[in-house]
């Protein structure tokens, strides 16, 4: 394992494997990583030659109030997972290179990334974008691989390869749970044991949900009503959204599609905010 922290030796890595024929999996991370994160490992593996693991916490998808200097750092342990799974490169920048003290150049995009998260972290997917697209240009991947857990930043990443012609396949990765059902994130990391009790909820809620299109029941109200009465029986879980969206643009559909409906919540619990999704 290779580790890189400029920039130019980056790229200079990356023009070097590319020009050697060697294709290129780029696996986006903020860091704290976990079996989530190693199964999109061995997808990165099992599709290109070369697996480069970013590690960067990026300040620009954060609000002022919200948990960027909270978040879980452990970079020692995230090394040792990354020598231990074989990856070739772990790119780790500095914030400084990243974002020069003239950076005024930043990714939009207005339709996926004004709705569901973005309603209520406006800024959100801006950072997501333009972190994505600068990590594009350094590691100059042939394929890029995230988790299906952050649907809403997966589309919003299909978007952005096909609308600004990057030459970069998208691979999706299902989401990870633990064996009780709890959606693998780094943010978990901040439950307490009676706070990860109650965040099982989340999930049992949308199998409830999913539940109701066993039995021929596809109104999305009726669906979404499901899950936020189910989530309201928490004292502890404070509902951001329940949303059915369509899995290709997010937007809302009035019933269920097989295979291509997303039902998306997102919580409060206590201060951690919490996302999970399940496709009916």
């Amino acid at each position: 394992m290779r580790l890189i922290k400029s920039v130019e030796e980056m790229q200079q890595a990356s023009l070097e494997c590319r020009m050697m024929g060697r294709k290129i999996a780029c696996v986006p991370t903020m860091g704290a990583l976990h079996e989530g994160h190693l199964s999109l490992f061995e997808q990165a593996k099992e599709s290109a030659d070369v697996v480069v693991v970013s590690i960067f916490v990026n300040p620009t998808q954060f609000a002022p109030n919200e948990d960027f200097h909270s978040y879980p750092r452990d970079l020692d342990r995230d090394l040792g997972i990354c020598q231990e799974k074989a990856v070739d490169f772990v790119f780790l920048p500095e914030a400084d290179d990243m974002y020069p003290p003239d950076h005024s150049f930043f990714v939009g995009e207005e339709e996926i990334s004004k709705i569901l998260c973005g309603v209520s972290r406006p800024n959100h997917f801006r950072g997501v974008s333009t972190i994505c697209t600068k990590l594009f240009n350094i590691i100059l991947p042939d394929f890029v691989v995230v988790g299906m857990k952050d649907a809403q930043q997966a589309v919003l990443l299909n978007r952005l390869i096909r609308n600004l012609h990057f030459p970069i396949e998208l691979i999706v990765g299902p989401t990870v749970r633990d064996d009780d059902g709890l959606a693998l994130s780094s943010r978990n990391m901040g439950l307490s044991e009676s706070q990860r009790k109650e965040a099982l909820k989340i999930y049992q809620a949308l199998c409830s949900a999913q539940q109701l299109t066993e039995k021929g029941i596809i109104n999305s109200d009726r669906l979404i009503a499901e899950v936020t009465n189910h989530l309201g029986q928490s004292l502890r879980l404070r509902v951001i959204y329940v949303k059915a969206v369509n899995l290709d643009d997010m937007k809302d559909v009035r019933e269920v599609t097989s295979g291509q409906t997303l039902l998306a919540v997102a919580v409060w619990m206590d201060q951690l905010r919490l996302i999970d999704n399940i496709v009916l």
